[in-house]
């Protein structure tokens, strides 16, 4: 058993935003969908709670209802292993009304907040080469959507 799970909450859509996160990872599945019953706070039969897998990882959504927001004090971070991943992913959880942020983050349609990161970006900012990764970063912070190579291009002193 996974002892910390995510808890993601929504008004309605919790079971529309579980399956559209499983189509968008591979080893991802839907194992429980409870619907409110005749007693509680939300309509009897509206989903009350989603349990769901990405990638193996258990999630748990619930439309609690509420006027909420989330922040990007917290936000689910993808470690991605090619830039065709990063391009994929950006584009699927920016339709239908997501929003771009900046430095790889961006806020889905239902607004939970995602970080869509690049692995290979941890060794350019780790690098003891501090100057070539000081201008990696410099590169990235100038980004929404992470372009790999551009930061490559950028720790190799090819742009500034």
């Amino acid at each position: 058993m996974q002892k910390i799970v995510t808890n993601l909450w929504y008004d309605t859509q919790a079971e529309e935003a579980a399956e559209f996160y499983c189509s968008l990872f591979e080893d991802s599945k839907i194992t429980k969908v409870l619907p409110y019953g005749e007693v509680g706070p939300r309509e009897a039969g509206l989903t009350m709670l989603v349990d769901f897998e990405l990638n193996g990882q258990k999630f748990t959504a619930i439309n609690g209802g509420g006027d909420f927001r989330y922040t990007h004090a917290m936000s689910l971070l993808v470690n991605c292993d090619s830039q065709e991943e990063i391009d994929r992913l950006w584009a699927a959880l920016l339709a239908d009304g997501g929003q771009e942020i900046e430095c790889g983050w961006l806020n889905d349609k239902y607004g939970v907040p995602w970080q869509i990161w690049p692995v290979a970006a941890d060794a350019l900012l780790a690098s003891s080469d501090r100057a070539a990764a000081n201008r990696a970063m410099q590169a990235m912070l100038g980004m929404k959507k992470i372009d790999l190579q551009g930061m490559r291009e950028a720790y190799d002193g090819k742009i500034s």
